[in-house]
């Protein structure tokens, strides 16, 4: 990969929400991994700093979960929060424009289909289907459709053999339209249902279109150099190592057969000994947090008089299972 010169000592740019619960959820993401978000000049100001780095590494840009997207799509920010549902709706082709990094484990909502609870007899895509070419003989009108997700809809539809149809795009709350006159169907996103069914709307039975969350994507458009690149490892270590720290416990326990008890561990809950195995030595695992408990008692019916289990803040490996997929895209 070649670098210009004109974009040797650019920044890495990161783009994050600028408002509501995603911007915070994303800040406490960051955050976690020893990585805060600084707003210098406060809600105005939309751009901002990321941990130590200096201005000149690391730029964080305060968009809208949309604009990053879009962003992302054209290049103009390497790395980015935001939802599958964006990724999908805004960008065409997003397998070839960007790379999806790491799910952040918020922001979960789903792009769905939904009619309205009188419909008795429409439970599937299937019924759907039925009813548009019934609608159109007996109303001389194609079924309209409310959305905001105009791609991802026709996607859907066409996938399920649904053309006799037409978009209503949706600029205000796209759940109101069918009791507004204005579609019959609505494709909207949507966390626990309750917004629909508070407007006598159900989902279709295989009407889900995508489950989102908030991700971390990077742009395959983007120019990385290999300062940018080195940033962009330092960070994804970080988060790496977070991560595999928050889902994992330390169990540190004085067996007589380290070897043995290590390798049964390793069997029966997926736990590692990362610093090996000495006789004499207490035995230190790394094991998933759901297994942790019994794991201890393992360890405890191997002979250990007293066992620990504590949290870990941070576990580095040399393999990094976020930055090298991304490298290898990039051309690294």
């Amino acid at each position: 990969m070649t670098h210009s010169p004109e974009t040797a000592a650019q920044p890495l740019i990161i783009a994050v929400p600028s408002k509501g619960r995603l911007q915070d959820n994303t800040h406490d993401f960051f955050a976690r991994a020893g990585l805060p978000v600084g707003r210098p000049g406060g809600a105005r100001n939309y751009r901002g700093r990321l941990g130590r780095f200096a201005a000149s590494e690391v730029e964080i840009a305060f968009l809208s979960a949309s604009e990053i997207a879009r962003e992302l799509s054209t290049g103009q920010a390497h790395l980015g929060v935001t939802g599958l549902d964006l990724v999908h709706e805004t960008i065409s082709q997003p397998e070839e424009l960007v790379h999806v990094v790491t799910p952040l484990g918020f922001g979960f909502a789903d792009v769905v289909v939904a009619a309205p609870d009188a419909w008795i007899d429409v439970s599937t895509m299937a019924d759907l289907v039925d009813v548009a070419s019934h609608f159109r003989a007996r109303n001389g009108g194609r079924l309209r459709v409310a959305t905001k997700y105009v791609a991802l809809t026709r996607a859907f539809f066409a996938q399920h053999g649904l053309s006799d149809y037409r978009i209503v795009e949706s600029a205000g709350a796209t759940e109101g339209a069918p009791a507004a006159g204005t579609a019959e169907l609505v494709v909207d996103i949507t966390t626990t249902g309750s917004t629909l069914a508070a407007n006598n709307l159900k989902v279709l039975d295989d009407g889900v279109i995508l489950k989102s969350q908030a991700h971390l994507v990077a742009s395959l458009k983007a120019e990385w150099t290999p300062a940018q690149l080195a940033a962009a490892r330092v960070i994804l270590d970080r988060i790496a190592a977070e991560e595999r720290a928050r889902s994992h416990r330390e169990i540190r326990a004085l067996v007589q057969a380290p070897e043995l008890t290590a390798r049964t561990a390793a069997e029966q809950f997926g736990a590692v000994a990362p610093f090996g195995t000495q006789v004499g030595q207490p035995l230190l695992l790394h094991c998933p947090a759901a297994r942790a408990a019994d794991c201890a008692t393992l360890l405890r019916d191997h002979g250990a008089p007293h066992v620990s289990v504590t949290t870990l803040d941070y576990v580095f490996g040399t393999h990094n299972p976020l930055y090298d997929p991304l490298a290898a895209r990039v051309g690294a």
